[in-house]
């Protein structure tokens, strides 16, 4: 499983960072998780607000910080 986040280093940014990374880790699921700050990615998958989460190529979430919980259930899914 592939899990982005996407952003442009700011608190949020690594927040999201975090929690995916922590959900990875309560879940038990083998995960990669990137942290992609390239904005030119970011624009490319259509990605106006971030942070943002995707999994497995599938963008799930923008504009927000999601919780470790939060992001368990996309990953679950």
């Amino acid at each position: 499983m592939e899990i982005a986040v996407y952003g442009a280093g700011c608190k949020k940014c690594h927040a999201l960072l975090e929690n995916a990374k922590k959900a990875v880790e309560q879940t038990g699921v083998e995960a990669q998780v990137d942290y992609i700050t390239d904005m030119a990615a970011v624009a490319a998958k259509g990605i106006m607000s971030t942070p943002a989460l995707a999994v497995d190529g599938k963008v799930v979430s923008t504009g927000r910080v999601l919780s470790a919980d939060e992001v368990a259930a996309f990953i679950k899914a």
